[in-house]
């Protein structure tokens, strides 16, 4: 048996400042931790740019257009894959595009797509796990499973061609699902496996991101739409929108009843019998029961107008002992009407 006091060991070092009693104080922690000094917060535009907080602007018919993609979507899956699909929507959101491309989990698809009425661009990302089951399932596979992931190594052109058929029918269900607000083509370009070269927006650029999960028998993965603000701002004011009637929003009961009641509103007519330039001597002269001859016969088209502003032309009659005018041409329209 060893006895530890037949030992000279040296006493433990004392703990810096004054931590005998167990204790520690800020000048401890920072000799422990190291003092760095007090942190300097960003301040002016470049705060604003840098900040990680996003005023997140809901966009409910975006929102609508993604929930009928889902349908679709599903639908030419199952045609082109023969398998059963399930596509859910799972977030519609908004993220800076910078923080968006860091996040992109690597081996990975990023597709640039345009849409061409309005010449911008956008970006959906594949991730691995649907890249292979989506090969998997065009190439046979029975599926019951999760497919090999097959890292180190680049796409083939295979794979890359399968994943642009999945990617092409994607954006054909998406723009006919944004059809009833706006018509537009959206159109695969390329396909990048490096984000790097998908910067389609700066880094601190707001885009607005639909992600979809992707379901085959077991196996599946998610797809990324993402749009940036910029590329949505021809229909920013349609995407706000609360709801969706026939076509951009419109209400069809009230635009009926707007019609209808304009057409019952009752408007004064004026007609322009002829005009004559007279000085102010003469126009004083004029008496009671004097004539003033206009160069105007009784077959000379006269103006028909409301409010000061010419609509048509007429002539000048008596019907039923009265004076009455009919017209010559259709209402703001110089085609003269079969007599």
């Amino acid at each position: 048996m060893i006895d530890l006091e037949d030992f000279d060991l040296p006493d433990p070092p004392a703990p810096p400042g004054d931590m005998v009693g167990g204790s520690f104080d800020q000048a401890d922690i920072d000799a422990l931790f190291g003092d760095f000094g007090p942190t300097v917060g960003k301040k002016g535009l470049r705060a604003v740019i840098e900040s990680k907080v996003i005023s997140h602007e809901r966009l409910p018919m975006l929102e609508v257009v993604c929930d009928r993609v889902v349908r679709t979507f599903a639908s030419s899956m199952r045609n082109l894959t023969s398998d059963g699909v399930d596509v859910s929507l799972e977030e519609v959101t908004s993220t800076r595009f910078g923080e968006f491309m860091n996040r992109v989990a690597l081996p990975a698809m990023v597709g640039v797509f345009k849409i061409e009425e309005w010449e911008s661009y956008g970006i959906v990302t594949v991730d691995s796990s649907l890249i292979y089951s989506v090969v998997d399932a065009l190439l046979g596979g029975r599926g019951g499973g999760s497919p090999m992931m097959i890292d180190g190594r680049a796409f083939t052109t295979i794979e890359t061609g399968l994943v642009s058929r999945m990617l092409t029918l994607a954006l054909n269900d998406f723009s006919e699902a944004f059809a009833p607000i706006e018509p537009v083509n959206m159109n695969l370009e390329r396909i990048e496996t490096n984000p790097r070269f998908a910067a389609i927006a700066g880094v601190s650029n707001i885009c607005a991101t639909a992600t979809f999960r992707v379901d085959m028998d077991g196996r599946g993965g998610r797809f990324t739409l993402v749009f940036p603000y910029a590329t949505l701002e021809p229909v920013r004011d349609k995407l706000l929108q609360r709801f969706m009637g026939e076509k951009s929003g419109r209400d069809s009961i009230w635009e009926a009843h707007m019609a209808a009641e304009v057409r019952k509103t009752n408007v004064s007519m004026s007609v322009l019998l002829g005009e004559k330039a007279m000085s102010i001597a003469e126009l004083r002269s004029l008496e009671i029961g004097q004539t003033i001859a206009l160069h105007k016969s009784p077959d000379d088209s006269l103006d028909i107008a409301c409010g000061g502003v010419k609509l048509a032309q007429g002539q000048i009659g008596q019907r039923n002992g009265k004076v009455a005018v009919r017209l010559v041409n259709d209402v703001s329209s110089d085609k003269k009407v079969k007599q």
